[in-house]
């Protein structure tokens, strides 16, 4: 019995996590589609009432609170890693040391080669100040973490009061450079590459101003729910989990219609909004996901999700492989080309494909294949990805 909650407890963590690559791959494919997303303008291509209603969707019930939860796993992952560590006897430090490292090296090439942006190297530098923060307390770090939001609404409420955001924003400027990017995308894999560069003096000021701060306190939050066992030994019927949903859904569908009426990352003031309620709304999907996957009819959803998620590194990077050979010119090239409704198509038929795959792939390794090596540097061991037992 012990065994099968223990392999439920854990299916339940990989099933979030491919819940949350879908979210993250519906936010990451606009950026790879166009260049408008990138320099918040709109493409006047695109302007049916269609074309804005799949944005306000996406804006209002995805933009900003997948990667919180992709971050919050991370942490509750980080906890679990460092009992393993102690229970084989080994050093945890130099182990995620390594690992944070292989990761950095990841998202570099990943953020260079394959797509605008990337969470890797996110992932790897907050890594480094949650590895020093490892052993405080659970209220301690409860504290940083709503300490961080605080800081976050006071500076954001500060921008938004004293700042004019139309003065960093020239609506010419910005459609004429978004032209300049689509055809670049589209031209060939040197000009991709090069607008992936150029974009990373803004990906690291959001990561200094919102994405940095907010994945610290996601990471700081998963940790202490692995601390505390919380997400063990679920029925589904909690009461907390039900409470997380009215107050989830309440409060972040309010903020996510905000959000996504009044301009989105075009308005401080809307950020800010999202910045707070965002992490409402994420709380209340993975609440609904852990109900539904513990109800008498939702165990096929935790078996058809779970192996997407056990290998979610290799799919987040094989989904800029997909996204690259759709919309570059290192492929298709039809950046620019593709309606927002079209382009969460291929989002969903990408994502389809890739839980397929990972449970082909599962059948007969134990780790997907770029866990299979990051495990190799984290144990600095030679890579393996053995086959499982029959």
């Amino acid at each position: 019995m012990g065994q099968v909650l223990e392999r439920t407890r854990i299916q339940d963590i990989d099933a979030l996590r491919g819940f949350a690559l879908l979210g993250i791959l519906i936010v990451n494919i606009t950026f790879a589609a166009s260049g408008f997303p990138i320099h918040l303008a709109q493409d006047p291509t695109y302007d049916s009432w269609l074309d804005h209603s799949v944005h306000w969707v996406s804006s209002a019930f995805v933009d900003m609170k997948f990667y919180l939860l992709f971050s919050f796993l991370f942490g509750y992952s980080f906890q679990l890693q460092m009992e393993a560590a102690q229970r084989a006897g080994a050093a945890f430090r130099p182990r995620m040391l390594r690992r944070l490292g292989g990761l950095l090296v990841l998202g570099v090439l990943h953020g260079v080669f394959l797509i605008t942006g990337d969470i890797l190297s996110v992932y790897a530098i907050i890594g480094l100040v949650l590895l020093a923060m490892r052993r405080v307390k659970d209220r301690t770090a409860l504290i940083v973490a709503a300490g961080i939001y605080a800081y976050l609404f006071i500076t954001l409420a500060s921008a938004t009061l004293f700042l004019d955001s139309s003065q960093f924003v020239d609506p010419a400027t910005a459609a004429a450079a978004a032209q300049e990017t689509t055809a670049n995308l589209a031209g060939s894999f040197s000009g991709a590459v090069g607008e992936h560069v150029r974009a990373l003096p803004t990906y690291g000021l959001s990561l200094l101003t919102v994405q940095g701060p907010t994945t610290l306190a996601a990471f700081l939050i998963g940790m202490v729910v692995g601390r505390r066992r919380l997400l063990q030994n679920l029925s589904g019927n909690e009461a907390a989990l039900r409470l997380l949903q009215l107050v989830g859904f309440t409060v972040g569908i309010t903020g996510g219609m905000y959000y996504a009426s009044v301009g989105g990352n075009g308005q401080t003031d809307a950020v800010m909004v999202s910045v707070l309620t965002a992490p409402f709304l994420t709380a209340a999907y993975v609440a609904t996901l852990l109900r539904i996957m513990h109800s008498k009819r939702g165990e096929d959803i935790r078996q058809l999700l779970a192996p997407a998620g056990q290998m979610a590194l290799s799919n987040y990077l094989g989904q800029s492989v997909a996204t690259m050979l759709i919309f570059t010119g290192a492929g298709f090239g039809l950046a620019g080309q593709v309606s927002p409704l079209e382009t969460m198509g291929f989002a969903i038929g990408i994502f389809a494909v890739q839980v397929l795959l990972s449970h082909i792939w599962l059948n007969s390794f134990r780790y997907g294949p770029v866990e299979g090596a990051l495990r190799a540097v984290t144990n600095a061991t030679a890579p393996s990805w053995r086959h499982q037992a029959a």
